[in-house]
């Protein structure tokens, strides 16, 4: 039998067979450890900002994927409003990277964007067989979210460029072992082609 509600009802209009996650990007950086990861995630930042045009201008659907942080009375315009207002040390990267009104999201307990979270219902209704996955941090949330990702059966893109920790070590180190057991291409973003990633 066809499922009863094939598109939400209207709510989530995109098809798309790849989706573009933001991992974490709208972060306070308030912790041990903030500073450096602001040095390193500010550049990346910047590239994901370049990226998610190109998305947009593909029609490629933008997820963002986000913690609350210790927050748990807050929703995701909260964590946002804290972030581009409270004077945060984050408060830079999430000016970049704030999100659209046409941009999706998903608030994640832990680690995984897919651990208790609605992204399995939402990527089913995107059509989404592929995954591009960008933001904080790379040997934390963004290699949980993309072992998950490859439990799952889903094609996964990991550009190195988009992708931010503490330490630049422990980051190409979680890229590479990305790459290698989750067969992810991790190549820069200037070489991923959401045309062809469509087509693909």
């Amino acid at each position: 039998m066809p499922p009863r509600n094939r598109d939400l009802h209207g709510n989530v209009p995109d098809k798309s067979p790849v989706a573009l996650v933001l991992i974490d990007v709208i972060n306070d950086l308030e912790f041990d450890g903030g500073d450096k990861l602001l040095k390193h995630g500010l550049p990346a930042a910047r590239r994901i900002a370049a990226l998610k045009a190109k998305a947009r201008e593909r029609r490629i659907p933008v997820i963002y994927a986000n913690d609350n942080f210790g927050r748990w009375r807050s929703d995701f315009q909260q964590v946002v409003e804290h972030c581009l207002k409270d004077g945060v040390r984050g408060q830079s990267i999430a000016q970049i990277l704030k999100p659209g009104a046409e941009d999706y999201f998903v608030l994640k307990p832990k680690h995984s964007a897919f651990y208790s979270t609605t992204m399995d219902l939402l990527l089913k209704y995107l059509e989404a067989k592929r995954v591009v996955l960008t933001g904080l941090t790379g040997d934390m949330c963004v290699l949980f979210t993309a072992a998950d990702a490859y439990l799952r059966d889903l094609r996964i893109n990991v550009p190195q460029d988009c992708v931010a920790s503490q330490s630049p070590a422990e980051n190409r180190k979680a890229l590479q072992y990305i790459a290698r057991v989750f067969k992810a291409d991790a190549r820069s973003s200037t070489k991923l082609d959401f045309a062809k990633l469509r087509r693909a």
